[in-house]
């Protein structure tokens, strides 16, 4: 007799009548302990263009309070200017965003956001010890990138 095991998975969340979350499945959902701080169409969520403290990125993380479509000037201590435009991340940029914070991966850009790196409250240890071998459970369309698929394969790997 053979025993298949299946792969831990990514479930998305419903409030359908009748729907359940499977037993054993994890939420990771905000405003779970695992939600991804980095937000779709929010504040959280931005990025500039061009980046002005990566050369080689097209794009880097805001960090600070702005708004989607606001133009600034990034003021260089050697004395360049360069001038960005703020844009909502798109869901894949989140979700590298947010490896990045939990990798320990950090851009320059994030490092001056956060120079303490506190983006997450847990490590890739507190992901492999609590999530490995189980389903995680997000609002996110399984046709889209989410955090979720960070934390299985960390978790799994």
């Amino acid at each position: 007799m053979t025993t298949v095991i299946e792969a831990p998975k990514r479930i998305q969340l419903s409030r359908a009548r009748g729907s359940r979350r499977p037993a054993g499945a994890v939420s990771v959902a905000r405003p779970t302990k695992w939600g991804n701080p980095f937000k779709l169409n929010d504040y959280t969520g931005l990025k500039r263009i061009p980046a002005a403290l990566d050369p080689d990125a097209s794009w880097e993380y805001e960090g600070r309070i702005s708004a989607d479509g606001a133009t600034h000037a990034y003021h260089h201590p050697d004395g360049r200017i360069t001038h960005c435009t703020v844009y909502y991340m798109t869901p894949s940029e989140i979700v590298s965003t947010f490896e990045r914070a939990l990798t320990g991966n950090y851009s320059p850009a994030m490092i001056a956001a956060s120079p303490s790196r506190k983006f997450l409250k847990y490590t890739v240890e507190d992901v492999r010890r609590e999530l490995a071998g189980k389903d995680l459970a997000c609002w996110c369309p399984l046709s889209r990138p989410c955090h979720a698929d960070v934390l299985l394969r960390i978790a799994n790997s």
